[in-house]
């Protein structure tokens, strides 16, 4: 590598406000061609050519490199939501959007780690290897030969990122005035919180030991180990995790074994920390992990990550036994539990309509798809049902806990409904939590987040 960089100086943080109203232009312009047929009843049918409506929307979104991306990365794990040719496009938005140049890595290599920032690594990768919303990533080599990743934070991610959140506020607003089912004021508190965070390196790998922590006995998952030296607000290095992408994966048209390992491997992933150790990784799109050649899982992202409080997870499970027996008095408490003020009953019961559909899995011991009472179109008829109803009852405030768990439990439930796994949820999920004890679940949490210097969670 030549030490080309020290010409240049690292990019101002301020905010580039002309740069973003181009950003948000740009994507008015190709969703508003997408909606005007949508309008017209012609996007799914008649003679439209989806393939370059599906390429110029997503070089748009991509081009955002801000919150707003993730809307598309979210649509994208919902199967037949979209025409194919926008879910193809979608999902390579999640692990490849457009990447900045050379020049920009330059420079903010050089403001993270000084002018000779080269003499750490024998190689390191003009290219990005994968670009997502918040930042790149380059692969390199260390002095030591271990390879790594290294992402690279955006220019002007703070301010872009407050941004988005304005123009999220403000869609929040409009929402509120004209349709009561929800007040998304803790909905709107919570994803801002979590999307400032993932703009801190630092703590992303404080999670990502904490991960490496809870998930040390599980052989089917894997999770990279962050460098310190090499690590700092903007820039995080982390050895490299060699595996394949979910949609290759299922493109090799794998046998249902395979499928099923997969499912039972993500479930664990996923699961393992929250019943264990009240965290939950609330993103579970597809940019986010890999496959290896046995099938197990590398996980690659940890700047969304939500710690609750052990009476939280124990009211999940609470809930669970409420709809398992019928129970309307515990149903009560467990939602009280999550946060739901003063549930009238009229709300418990359309609350429980929505439980009942994300529950319904492992409400029944015996093997199954998750697709009999969990797919799309069933999903969609429920979620009518309960705005529906909800309008009817006056409305419901949900409690900010609820957020990070239902978008967890929605968006595994779409990547096991493109696996068509046949699988035993029921025992999968009663072998995970056996005997729940919160004090074990309390005691387990202080130790790991001690040890890893997080604080304990708070709201």
């Amino acid at each position: 590598m030549n030490a080309d960089d020290d010409d240049f100086t690292p990019p101002s943080e301020e905010n580039r406000f002309g740069g973003r109203v181009r950003r948000y232009a740009r994507v008015g312009a190709s969703a508003g061609k997408l909606a005007a047929r949508l309008a017209t009843g012609k996007v799914f049918g008649g003679e439209i050519d989806h393939a370059k409506y599906a390429a110029e929307l997503t070089s748009a979104l991509g081009g955002l490199k801000g919150p707003l991306m993730k809307v598309a990365q979210i649509l994208s794990t919902i199967p037949d939501a979209l025409p194919k040719e926008y879910t193809q496009a979608l999902a390579q938005l999640q692990a490849d959007a457009p990447s900045m140049g050379w020049l920009f890595v330059k420079r903010r290599m050089r403001s993270e780690l000084g002018a000779g920032w080269q003499s750490n690594f024998t190689e390191f990768s003009h290219d990005a290897v994968a670009a997502a919303s918040l930042g790149q990533v380059h692969k390199a080599t260390l002095l030591d030969g271990r390879e790594v990743a290294c992402k690279l934070q955006y220019p002007d991610m703070s301010a872009t990122v407050e941004a988005d959140l304005k123009q999220l506020r403000a869609a929040f607003a409009i929402y509120k005035r004209y349709d009561s089912a929800i007040d998304a004021e803790n909905i709107q508190n919570e994803l801002t919180a979590r999307l400032r965070e993932e703009l801190d390196y630092a703590r992303e790998a404080k999670h990502m030991r904490l991960y490496g922590h809870m998930l040390a006995g599980e052989n089917t998952v894997h999770v990279p180990e962050p460098v310190d030296g090499l690590t700092t607000g903007r820039l995080l290095t982390m050895t490299w995790q060699n595996g394949q992408k979910f949609q290759k994966f299922l493109d090799g048209n794998p046998d249902q074994d395979a499928r099923n390992q997969v499912a039972l491997n993500m479930f664990r992933a996923w699961y393992v920390p929250f019943y264990r150790y009240g965290v939950i990784h609330g993103d579970p799109h597809l940019g986010n992990y890999t496959l290896r050649d046995d099938l197990s899982v590398n996980l690659l992202d940890f700047g969304c990550i939500r710690i609750f409080k052990p009476d939280f997870v124990k009211a999940v499970i609470t809930l669970y036994e409420a709809l398992r027996d019928e129970d309307e008095e515990k149903a009560v408490s467990a939602y009280e539990s999550w946060g739901f003020e003063a549930p009238s009953r009229e709300l418990i019961d359309v609350l429980n309509i929505w439980a009942s559909f994300v529950y319904g899995p492992i409400l029944d011991d015996r093997e199954r798809k998750m697709g009999e009472t969990n797919s799309v179109a069933y999903g969609a008829e429920v979620a009518s049902k309960v705005h529906q109803e909800l309008r009817r009852v006056g409305g419901v405030k949900p409690p900010r806990e609820f957020v990070l768990v239902d978008r967890a439990a929605v968006g595994l439930g779409a990547v096991f409904l493109r696996l068509d796994a046949h699988v035993n949820w029921y025992r999968l999920f009663h072998d995970l939590v056996g005997d729940f004890d919160v004090s074990e679940l309390e005691s387990r949490q202080k130790k790991a987040l001690d040890l890893i210097g997080l604080e304990r969670p708070e709201d």
